[in-house]
């Protein structure tokens, strides 16, 4: 929540933080939606860490465990949740498929999932077909009303957040209470959306939720989180098992499998430690900042260039709503190849991205108005 005065003391929110990302000396970086830059912290904590490395290797390594640990702590305050309920992972994909692999499947399970979904959520549940189970393939557009008839009888319904082409964002809250109602597993893909929008995974009744730090967390690649609720984490059995998936992973001569008794039974051997040390700094800054005042920043830079755009002659991907709209915009103009557009904006230093013949933006919360208003001037 903004404090009254706080603008006119301070300034916007964007002044406030852009000292943290010296990208903005170099670029005009839309696309957040495919790798972020690193703000300055995150940046400065995975240095120390090599430097530590090289010159001490791992006589610190009690460090080490507390980044593992306040990197738990800070991404349970992000998301609502417990930091037992956390595991670290090296990618969204990895965190979806311990869920899909790990729950326990049987002939005429039925599942609900989206047409519109990135790869890595939509493979693991057409997969299952292979087992015997059913998807029943919706639009991510569908009324509520569907949904929910959808949800009747079936196994697990599986989201994203906010979809990584139209940048259409889910009402979780909504949805979450529809599978209660039904008793549905209720998966969540946040990537697209997480760091950028606020979630509580109580307040949504969120089972399982997975999201890479390399996008609107502002984190470095390879190091995710997979939020597991306590109560479903002994439905869903740890696939990929090594030595840390066990309560006493530190006694090397035990030969107990036990799994321990959190979420850390998803964690599959050593860390990606340089990866905990980064997106642990990332998260702590966005707690820092609010996400509650990162998301209306988002959304007014988004709708700032939809809107732009469109008096341009550009075609905007879906009907873009305060209630549904995130940071991504996806547009097209007839007669334009997207990969040409994206390529000569890149060459006056605006950074986009093309996917499926759209040009998809993603401003987050540091990119200023004005440099909106110069992006919408550069496009042809």
């Amino acid at each position: 929540m903004v404090i009254m005065g706080f603008e006119k003391s301070f300034g916007p929110l964007w002044r406030q933080w852009r000292e943290e990302f010296p990208v903005t000396e170099n670029l005009i970086y839309l696309n957040h939606a495919a790798v972020t830059p690193l703000p300055r912290r995150t940046a400065r904590a995975m240095q120390g860490l090599a430097e530590d490395a090289l010159q001490f290797g791992s006589l610190h390594y009690d460090r080490w465990l507390d980044a593992y640990e306040g990197l738990r702590v800070a991404a349970a305050r992000l998301i609502g949740a417990d930091r037992g309920e956390i595991a670290m992972v090296k990618n969204t994909s990895e965190g979806i498929s311990t869920v899909a692999q790990g729950l326990r499947w049987h002939p005429g399970d039925r599942i609900v999932a989206f047409r519109e979904e990135f790869p890595s959520n939509y493979y693991p549940w057409l997969r299952l077909e292979a087992q015997g189970c059913s998807v029943d393939w919706l639009s991510a557009n569908d009324p509520l009303e569907k949904i929910e008839i959808a949800c009747r009888g079936a196994k697990l319904l599986s989201i994203s957040f906010v979809q990584y082409l139209s940048g259409f964002r889910a009402d979780l809250n909504a949805i979450g209470a529809i599978c209660r109602r039904n008793d549905c597993f209720f998966f969540v893909d946040a990537i697209q959306g997480l760091g950028g929008f606020p979630l509580d995974v109580e307040a949504a009744h969120i089972d399982a939720l997975a999201a890479d730090g390399h996008k609107w967390l502002l984190g470095p690649e390879g190091c995710g989180i997979l939020y597991v609720r306590k109560s479903r984490q002994d439905s869903i059995f740890p696939e990929e098992f090594g030595w840390t998936n066990v309560a006493g992973y530190n006694d090397y001569a035990s030969r107990d499998m036990a799994l321990r008794p959190d979420a850390g039974r998803y964690e599959c051997g050593t860390l990606n430690t340089i990866g905990c040390y980064g997106l642990r700094a990332s998260i702590e800054l966005l707690l820092e900042v609010g996400v509650s005042q990162v998301a209306p920043a988002v959304q007014s830079l988004a709708d700032q260039l939809a809107a732009g755009a469109i008096d341009k002659g550009y075609q905007l991907l879906g009907d873009r709503t305060p209630e549904n709209g995130a940071g991504i915009v996806a547009l097209q103009k007839p007669g334009l190849d997207s990969r040409k557009v994206v390529h000569d904006l890149k060459q006056k230093g605006v950074i986009a991205a093309p996917r499926q013949g759209w040009v998809r933006f993603s401003p987050h919360f540091y990119i200023s108005p004005e440099e909106i208003d110069r992006v919408i001037e550069a496009l042809p």
